[in-house]
């Protein structure tokens, strides 16, 4: 039998849906960082994050358990449309949209896997850290939203688009003008990264 770590989302999923559970676990330890992520970059709350990516994972379980996962080899989109799905669910139910504020939680960073030689580059690159997560806070919804899912999700306009239903070419551009607009607040507030 192959390592599961070597199979493709495809032949998880089949292997998950034929009863091997350590499948899902594999496809779960492939991608929690980047649907963490982008959960946590669109609701601003540690705790809620936590919240939505277990409920995320629970309705991709019952969707494959169901036998309504339509096999594509995308499972990462697929996945994280969930996700956007259930943020946008959660602020509708509070009667609210996502809030754009600075916050100074910084455990987002510590999903993303940046490797820190020494103490020194670990403060500068924390503080960098810091200077982008308060820019793109101080974004419109929309371009922050894209930015997001380009950079932390590593998602392709495409995929933006249909995620956030939208066109390709509107997509392309909140990413130039979230891009045009962080660059303004650098220049203005004269912030080396």
């Amino acid at each position: 039998m192959k390592c599961l770590t070597n199979l493709t989302d495809q032949q998880l999923v089949h292997q998950y849906v034929d009863g091997n559970t350590e499948a899902l676990s594999t496809l779960v330890n492939r991608y929690k960082d980047k649907i963490y992520t982008s959960i946590y970059l669109l609701v601003k709350d540690k705790y809620l994050a936590e919240d939505l990516f277990q409920d995320v994972f629970i309705r991709i379980i019952d969707t494959l358990k169901g036998g309504r996962y339509t096999d594509e080899g995308k499972f990462l989109p697929w996945a994280l449309r969930i996700a956007h799905n259930m943020c946008v669910d959660h602020f509708r139910k509070v009667k609210r949209s996502p809030s754009i504020k600075t916050s100074d939680d910084r455990d987002i960073f510590e999903v993303l896997n940046f490797s820190e030689p020494n103490a020194e580059q670990r403060m500068m690159q924390g503080q960098s850290h810091d200077r982008v997560r308060k820019m793109l806070d101080m974004l419109p919804e929309d371009q922050r939203e894209v930015i997001i899912l380009r950079h932390y999700a590593d998602l392709s306009f495409k995929e933006i688009a249909e995620l956030t239903k939208c066109s390709i070419n509107t997509a392309l551009g909140r990413m130039r003008y979230g891009l045009i607009n962080l660059r303004k607040m650098m220049t203005e507030k004269q912030i080396a990264l």
